[in-house]
């Protein structure tokens, strides 16, 4: 069977000393597949934007910020992840800079300042724990994972540098 994910974005925006990152807490719509979780932000990219593009757009749709500087962490192929088993692959980034004053909410919940150290605390995905360390670490080289999912659980994690 071929592999046609859904092709998205994950950005974490920082704060001007980097110590934080802008988080989404999913608590506003019923029914949500990431109901009670924390993410960065992002979403599906369009069929006429490229990934920066997309990253871009939706850090302007749903913080209300423009972003300046931006880093590609990494990718990660998420088979299985979506709320009825369909495939995912993400873009990671961290943006740098931004011009504006984030929002405080959007129609997917209330957006929070985390210090970066204490990510890993908050109600996460489970394989949202094994890719952070990734994003945030000083190693310059993009990580390439897969994490595969059955039935909304993680069932593996693998990455490599390069």
């Amino acid at each position: 069977m071929p592999y046609t994910p859904i092709v998205a974005t994950l950005g974490y925006v920082l704060s001007p000393d980097g110590k934080q990152a802008l988080m989404i807490h999913r608590n506003a719509r019923p029914g949500d597949h990431h109901l009670g979780k924390y993410n960065g932000l992002g979403g599906k990219v369009e069929r006429d934007e490229d990934v920066a593009a997309g990253m871009r757009r939706e850090i302007r749709e749903e913080a209300g910020i423009e972003c300046g500087t931006m880093r590609m962490r990494g990718t990660i192929s998420w088979p299985g992840f979506g709320k009825h088993g369909e495939d995912w692959f993400g873009f990671v980034f961290v943006i740098d800079s931004y011009t504006g004053t984030p929002l405080g909410a959007n129609p997917e919940g209330t957006l929070e300042w985390v210090d970066v150290d204490k990510l890993e605390a908050l109600p996460l995905w489970e394989g949202d724990r094994q890719f952070l360390p990734l994003v945030f670490d000083q190693d310059p080289r993009p990580f390439h994972g897969v994490m595969p999912y059955c039935d909304g659980a993680m069932q593996s994690w693998s990455f490599t540098r390069l």
